[in-house]
């Protein structure tokens, strides 16, 4: 059977600014079928914001599409590469942004639709909200534990790409050895000085960008190392990930039970080196609702064939 290809691309219906408090305005947008089944798409990152390339995973007849970006990336503002400050933006900040959001578009039940930090936000918000949830759909899945932050930002990913690794280590040079890069990466990412803050940022930023696919991609790395991009997308996800998430170790596994009455398919990379396969398998043994797919010729990127064809089968399943 040939693998699904990706919706036509589609231009926004409407489209605004919602004033979330705080200073901060998020940008949002719906596309597709304005009497549609409503899906709320829950961009990476933390820190990646939205493209038009994400309303393709939805048919466009069927479904009300809603993108947004989160607080301080994308169209959002203010940006984090213009300054803005990180302490309104944390993980409760964004579970009531998407609330927000939810009644300013007057939805009762929404199907949520999210990969990687997407995947933690949309297990987030479902836990704190199942009632408001007609289907999850995630990929890519990231449970924010130790664990998983140690695997890739503290040498276990590095032993799978040593040359992008240690492209990586070069900011921190003469850092404490026992010092966690996330915690140096803090300090170099808010220094004073502008250069050693964009260094650090496209750095960190193209770590991911290198390691998300099975096969190189040479254009999600030239992506990353955009500046903007890059200062906004690294300080976002390094606070939170410095953070833990503002989770509880292990809350999302945990709190699994909360989904009994969700359906959900989770799509993991059996490859994905950024969001290991372990997590999937783990929450789909806590959540009996969860269909569980493993596409054995991907990484952890989205738009990667195999992923994006499982992608399209849930969401045409459930629309």
């Amino acid at each position: 059977m040939p693998l699904r290809q990706p919706y036509p691309p589609i231009e926004p219906h409407e489209q605004g600014m919602l004033d979330v408090g705080d200073g901060q305005r998020i940008y949002w947008e719906v596309s597709g079928n304005p009497t549609g089944k409503p899906v709320v798409f829950l961009h990476g990152g933390p820190g990646g914001g939205t493209v038009p390339a994400h309303r393709q995973f939805f048919d466009p007849e069927a479904y009300r599409i809603v993108l947004f970006d989160q607080r301080g990336c994308g169209r959002s503002v203010p940006h984090v590469a213009d300054g803005a400050d990180l302490s309104a933006n944390t993980t409760e900040y964004l579970l009531a942004d998407i609330e927000t959001l939810r009644r300013r578009l007057g939805i009762g039940r929404w199907q949520v639709f999210g990969g990687s930090w997407g995947s933690t936000l949309a297990l987030a918000y479902a836990q704190r909200h199942p009632h408001r949830i007609t289907e999850l759909v995630l990929r890519g899945i990231f449970l924010l534990r130790r664990s998983e932050i140690d695997w890739y930002y503290n040498g276990g990913a590095g032993q799978l790409f040593p040359e992008l690794w240690e492209r990586f280590l070069e900011p921190l040079t003469g850092a404490p050895e026992d010092e966690h890069p996330v915690d140096t990466y803090h300090r170099l990412l808010h220094s004073p000085d502008p250069d050693v803050a964009l260094r650090a940022a496209v750095a960190w930023s193209t770590w991911e960008g290198a390691t998300s696919a099975l096969l190189p991609a040479p254009e999600r790395v030239a992506e990353t190392s955009d500046p903007r991009f890059a200062l906004a997308f690294a300080r976002i996800e390094n606070h939170y990930f410095r953070n833990r998430g503002f989770l509880e170790e292990g809350q999302l596994l945990r709190d699994a039970g909360r989904l009994r009455t969700v359906p959900g398919v989770i799509v993991q990379g059996r490859y994905d080196v950024v969001c290991p396969a372990t997590s999937a398998w783990e929450l789909h043994k806590a959540w009996p609702g969860s269909d569980f797919v493993v596409v054995d010729d991907a990484g952890h990127a989205a738009n990667e064939p195999g992923i994006t064809h499982h992608l399209l089968e849930a969401t045409d399943r459930f629309r």
